[in-house]
């Protein structure tokens, strides 16, 4: 930190003064004036004006407030800068006041990326007030304009002044003039009045001012001229300097125009990136519900093929049981009108029919056939059955029974 001292008031009744010194430009130095509020920044309206030569929008338009508390301490405050403000490499928060000492180090923006330093670093110091302090090139430029329109303004004063007094008083001023310079006065008309040194002056001087009553306008048409031409020049300026600040104005709305285009862009980009963001989340989210989807699917397949896989057994299976134990031997089809013997064989009504025509006797254990009852539970069981198998085997079987029916009756 700084020297134990701090920056209080009353210093400059000594000629003593507080300004903060450009790091590396010992020439460079802003003045911290007493009772005075000190705003540093690239607008206009502010007291010290910096516009940065390597990056223009490093330094924003009020980049920061120096001004002196209750206790005439200096202290410094960043007015919510882009780039920020650092007191002895610290940054400071945005609208906060901060106290500085002598020997503190300031800096105004950030370093860029391939600079070490920032553009703007200042040490507060303490020294004779000798001169005004140094600012940025330009309010020196400014300065100097200022001081030459003065000169000018007040040269032209001087010469409407002894045009309204009369040509006695211009006379005797550029003889005056003449004769202490020892040289003679050129006008910057056509003409020219020449002027004797002071040592030449003699009394036929004071014979000349009677004859003004008749000649006065013919003796000093050259020295009119003088005056009426200095305003014709000064004049002339006028434009020139007003080309010049609208030629300034013109810069800096352009400048302002090209920092609303980044900032715009600026915006434009950071949108863009949040919608990309938003996209890819979206896209992550939907990739995970379609892969949720698609396990699930994929788990349903599979139970579906094990689900398909036991009803084919079971179809299976039950189609061995229709062929072993729901067959009748003589005709091997399914019982169709099934009768049970009393053995307690079946068959089907029309084959066992048949065989009772040719011999009484069960076909599978051969005992005398005494009676012979319809059973309808194996019916309903083998049609419950058939339901469940293909078109094909209930096709063949309904044509089966039609053929049985047809063949009884005949």
């Amino acid at each position: 930190m700084g020297e134990p001292g701090s920056l209080v008031m009353g210093d400059r009744a000594g000629g003593r003064i507080w300004c903060l010194r450009r790091v590396g430009m010992n020439a460079e130095r802003l003045l911290l004036e007493d009772g005075n509020e000190v705003t540093v920044g690239r607008g206009f309206g502010v007291t010290y004006q910096l516009i940065s030569k390597l990056c223009p929008l490093m330094i924003s338009r009020n980049h920061c407030v120096l001004k002196q508390n209750a206790d005439g301490q200096w202290t410094i405050m960043d007015n919510k800068s882009l780039n920020g403000v650092w007191l002895n490499r610290v940054r400071l928060e945005p609208l906060k006041i901060y106290s500085i000492h002598k020997g503190d180090h300031i800096q105004l923006g950030m370093p860029l990326e391939n600079k070490e330093n920032a553009e703007y670093e200042y040490e507060v110091i303490e020294e004779v007030q000798e001169r005004n302090p140094y600012v940025t090139p330009k309010s020196d430029q400014l300065m100097e304009k200022n001081k030459d329109l003065r000169t000018k303004r007040k040269f032209m004063d001087e010469l409407e002044g002894p045009g309204a007094e009369g040509p006695s008083n211009l006379k005797s001023r550029i003889s005056k003039v003449s004769c202490e310079s020892g040289q003679p006065v050129k006008s910057h008309g056509k003409g020219e009045v020449a002027s004797q040194p002071s040592e030449c002056l003699d009394p036929k001087l004071t014979s000349v001012e009677p004859s003004e009553k008749t000649a006065g306008a013919h003796m000093y048409s050259g020295p009119a001229k003088v005056v009426e031409l200095h305003p014709k020049k000064q004049k002339a300026s006028y434009p020139l300097a007003s080309q010049n600040i609208l030629e300034l104005f013109k810069g800096l709305e352009k400048e302002q125009g090209e920092e609303d285009l980044k900032q715009q862009l600026a915006q434009a980009l950071q949108e863009h990136r949040n919608l990309v963001e938003e996209l890819n989340h979206s896209k992550k989210n939907c990739e995970a519900i379609i892969q949720a989807k698609n396990r699930e699917l994929q788990q349903i397949k599979e139970e579906k093929e094990k689900v398909q896989a036991q009803k084919e057994e079971i179809f299976s299976h039950l189609n061995d049981v229709l062929e072993n134990e729901l067959q009748c031997i003589i005709c091997s089809e399914y019982f169709v009108e099934a009768v049970t013997l009393n053995c307690a064989h079946s068959f089907c009504s029309y084959c066992i029919s048949e065989w009772m025509k040719r011999k009484i006797e069960c076909p599978i254990c051969r005992k005398d056939i005494k009676f012979k009852t319809h059973s309808l539970v194996l019916d309903s069981c083998i049609s419950k059955m058939v339901d469940n198998l293909s078109s094909e085997v209930k096709d063949r079987r309904m044509a089966l029974i039609g053929e049985r029916k047809a063949k009884r009756l005949s």
